[in-house]
């Protein structure tokens, strides 16, 4: 077989059909870029997908916070950490030394009450909520190079728990599931909304990257009857308007989601992306109960990485690529994001070994 671009690659490992090899992508913490120029690795302005050669490219254009004119508020500050209010009204205190996920200390929003009040008249298909020069560059870089595109965001979970919280959220699936329902529905109203503003204005993607995070160590968020119920809906409308122009749907979630996993088939998923590994999710396993339906990203413990041992790397790769290429419907990736203390070499040995587990030739 001849040497396929990265549209190629990915547009047949999504339908499961015969590729060159599989494809390969990543996803990083932000600190690590940094410490990898530093070290002259990466070139001034040099992106990832340049450097290592990546099937996909994605772009995040949308801006989904409520008050799109809040200023966010500084309520207390450290050396380490800054706590700020943001336009969903929630308080979040992040690190300033290094990428972590905030920390979720207060949200207006707790009940039906506020979110009718506070939130949801403010959540209009607005333009400025669009980058559409972002889009418009991502989308010419990515065809520049032969990279399959997407355009990435996040659904329905994750636009409401910045809102109200895990918490509040999931309180109130068990006790107002109307007011989560309502959530879910304006959100993904939303969502496809602002979707046929930019498509009709800048061009279709190749792809969409859906981020959805369902899951902690061994569990969901929610019982598969919950995400029936009442995430599902969402799931299916901006999915299905998807599929109505022919778009394939990846949807990621971190967290232990595999309960979950045929009902988002059912919703319209191609692909799962990331399957955390420490978080209970088994690569092998689901390849083998759901291979022939649904391609897979990730699912290689990025843990694998932290001693910069290569003898590690290739004990983890040996032990799943040769089993999940079987169907050709798979992508090279961590299973979450690479660090900064992984070396860039070790890194790049990581790609090399696994590209060569998983060539067809």
């Amino acid at each position: 077989m001849q040497p396929m671009t990265g549209i190629e690659r990915i547009s047949n490992i999504l339908k499961r059909q015969p590729v060159d090899h599989i494809g390969v992508f990543e996803h990083f913490w932000g600190d690590t870029y940094k410490a990898w120029a530093d070290k002259g690795y990466l070139k001034e302005g040099e992106s990832y997908e340049d450097h290592f050669g990546y099937d996909l490219q994605l772009c995040w254009p949308f801006s989904l916070v409520a008050d799109l004119d809040f200023v966010p508020e500084v309520v207390e500050e450290t050396e380490e950490t800054i706590l700020q209010r943001d336009g969903n009204g929630a308080l979040l205190r992040r690190h300033k030394l290094h990428d972590t996920t905030p920390e979720h200390v207060d949200f207006l929003v707790k009940e039906r009450r506020a979110w009718e009040e506070h939130i949801k008249p403010k959540l209009t298909p607005d333009r400025r909520r669009i980058n559409f020069e972002a889009y418009r560059e991502a989308r010419r870089q990515a065809a520049k190079a032969g990279r399959f595109f997407c355009w990435s965001g996040v659904n329905v979970f994750e636009l409401m728990h910045p809102v109200a919280g895990h918490e509040y959220m999931l309180m109130g699936m068990a006790t107002d599931p109307d007011w989560v329902k309502d959530m879910v529905n304006t959100y993904a109203q939303l969502t496809v909304q602002l979707q046929e503003i930019l498509f009709a204005e800048e061009g279709y993607p190749d792809g969409i990257w859906f981020y959805e995070d369902m899951g902690y160590k061994q569990h969901p968020f929610m019982s598969p009857r919950m995400y029936r119920e009442i995430v599902q809906p969402g799931h299916k409308l901006t999915i299905d308007w998807v599929k109505s122009h022919n778009l394939p749907v990846i949807m990621h979630s971190c967290g232990y989601v595999e309960p979950l996993l045929p009902g988002m088939m059912q919703a319209g998923i191609d692909a799962l992306q990331v399957i955390e590994a420490k978080a209970g999710m088994d690569l092998v396993k689901l390849y083998h109960n759901f291979g022939e339906r649904l391609s897979f990203i990730g699912g290689i413990d990025v843990r694998c990485l932290y001693n910069n041992d290569k003898a590690e790397i290739d004990h983890e790769l040996e032990s799943k690529i040769p089993i999940v290429k079987g169907r050709y419907g798979y992508v090279l990736h961590s299973d979450h994001s690479i660090p900064n203390n992984v070396e860039h070499d070790v890194y790049q040995y990581f790609i090399h070994k696994g590209l060569e587990l998983g060539s067809y030739q």
